[in-house]
């Protein structure tokens, strides 16, 4: 970008408030500094990829992903428990539904009216093992808990190239702040210069005090320009800090300008939609969605099998320490369920609404990528023909800006127009600064649209 500077600066006023704007400019750096971290366009995209609060939380649901894995795996696996325990209990005899029979003339063993038994005190110092030899429903959990940590893998690319986006966007209108102050500096040095002109031809005695009441009003706008700029260039500072997620103390330096950043390579649109379709996380993270669903969906149809399973207990039990006996339970089981009440139909026929859901957004998705790789296209093309427009408007502005000033100089005319082509001047320095600005958002968008803000240079 082209910035136009005065080739010749008087000594005198204009200087000192210069120096003044200068000073308030760099007020904020005394003291102690922490160290400059550089960053480019891209280094920043692939830092925000990296370490941002999104990009975290998005790897803390992986590993929930990968715990349920684990949980899933857990009823293939043998189950052992050791549930040793002490008890002391009492019965009544009426309670079994029948009498032991006696002789003729004897007692009964036990009262007929009921009588109370025990009390019985027993330890049991058994243990229990369960295995599954076949578990079809088990086995399918697993490999649905497997896909839900895919999908979860692809949510943190998503959340990876949100955040590369949202910094790579702020680095742009960082730059964009960059190139004002630079601007509105500009204005000020050639407003500063033109009132040292105005004050040196009213002391010469061939100006008049209305130029230099002029040139004052216009070095006071000019200075409330760049106050106004700095304060801006201060704020998106901060929002790229915490775009980064680095501390807000971090000083950083942009490597890159809005005139050094490279221009798109423009392709083919269909071979960039088809970069987009195979890149775009977004679209991974739909397929592997769909994947985890229509695998939950076969867990739940896998529920009508049968399992079989093999269980055992083992160990001493007896009313007393010393008088314990070993005993044992050794069997094989199957399960088959028969019928459940139409809950597991009811759980399929949800499942499969939630897998029809997840394509028809998938479809759609595919569809919306081409529309976003297109739209990028276009604001490209557009976006450059509005840099060659505006960079021709500053351009002339400035051959106004010389020409006015050197009539000025040479006592043929007022002020009058250099203020006005000043005027003309500052707008075609921010129409070119908004030009690029927008050519280089165009150059994220169609990263955006194709997947690849990370790999921005």
């Amino acid at each position: 970008m082209n910035i136009y500077f005065p080739k010749i600066i008087r000594v005198g006023a204009g200087l000192s408030l210069i120096a003044a704007l200068l000073a308030f400019l760099v007020r904020s750096a005394e003291g102690q500094t922490p160290p400059v971290q550089r960053l480019s366009l891209g280094e920043a995209a692939r830092l925000a990829a990296a370490q941002t609060a999104g990009v975290q939380s998005a790897t803390a649901r992986v590993d929930e992903a990968q715990a349920r894995v684990r949980q899933s795996r857990a009823a293939l696996l043998p189950q052992i428990e050791a549930t040793p325990n002490y008890t002391s209990h009492t019965l009544n005899s009426a309670t079994f539904g029948f009498d032991f029979p006696a002789a003729p003339g004897q007692k009964p063993l036990l009262d007929p009216n009921g009588q109370i038994i025990g009390p019985v005190k027993l330890w049991d110092l058994r243990g229990q093992v369960t295995q599954s030899l076949y578990d079809p429903t088990a086995r399918e959990r697993v490999k649905a808990a497997r896909a839900g940590v895919t999908a979860a893998s692809a949510d943190v690319a998503i959340a990876a190239e949100q955040s590369a986006t949202n910094a790579a966007s702020i680095y742009v209108r960082a730059l964009r702040n960059d190139a004002a102050l630079q601007a509105r500096l500009a204005d000020s040095t050639i407003a500063a210069e033109l009132l040292g002109i105005a004050r040196d031809q009213l002391a010469a005695g061939v100006g008049v005090g209305l130029d230099v009441t002029r040139a004052q009003s216009q070095l006071a706008a000019a200075r409330a320009q760049l106050i106004a700029a700095r304060n801006d260039r201060g704020r998106v500072r901060l929002d790229l800090l915490r775009a980064l997620n680095l501390p807000l103390d971090t000083r950083l330096e942009l490597t890159d300008s809005l005139a050094s950043l490279p221009l798109p390579e423009v392709a083919d649109e269909v071979a960039a939609v088809d970069v987009a379709v195979r890149s775009r996380p977004d679209i991974r993270a739909a397929d592997a969605q769909l994947a985890a669903a229509q695998q939950q969906l076969a867990a739940i149809r896998a529920t009508r099998l049968p399992t079989v399973g093999v269980f055992g207990n083992d160990g001493p039990i007896g009313t007393g320490l010393n008088h314990l006996l070993n005993t044992y339970t050794y069997g094989v089981q199957l399960t088959w369920p028969i019928f459940e009440g139409g809950r597991r139909e009811g759980l399929t026929q949800e499942q499969e609404a939630v897998a029809r859901d997840i394509d028809i957004r998938r479809r759609d998705l595919r569809q919306q990528v081409a529309v976003d790789v297109r739209s990028a296209f276009l604001d490209i093309a557009s976006a450059r023909e509005q840099v060659d427009a505006a960079r021709e408007r500053q351009r002339l502005a400035e051959m106004e800006v010389q020409q006015a000033r050197e009539r000025f100089s040479a006592g043929v005319a007022g002020n009058a127009d250099v203020v006005t082509a000043l005027s003309t001047l500052n707008s075609a320095r921010t129409g070119l600064i908004d030009a690029l600005t927008a050519y280089q958002a165009a150059r994220v968008s169609l990263a955006r649209a194709e997947g690849t803000v990370s790999q921005l240079r």
